[in-house]
């Protein structure tokens, strides 16, 4: 199992560059933000329409 992971370790150092990496992974932080933000806007639309709609 250990040869297995060195092996997989060794081909992700040697396939993907270092600044490759890092923008992959800041890429795929910006869209999980994206979603957290549509997802909090949509929860206060939501709460504001259930205060308001109880008046």
């Amino acid at each position: 199992m250990k040869n297995f992971l060195y092996l997989l370790l060794l081909f992700i150092t040697v396939s993907l560059t270092s600044c490759e990496l890092v923008g992959d992974i800041f890429q795929a932080g910006v869209w999980v933000g994206v979603l957290i933000v549509v997802a909090i806007i949509g929860l206060i639309i939501y709460l504001i329409s259930r205060v308001s709609g109880r008046k």
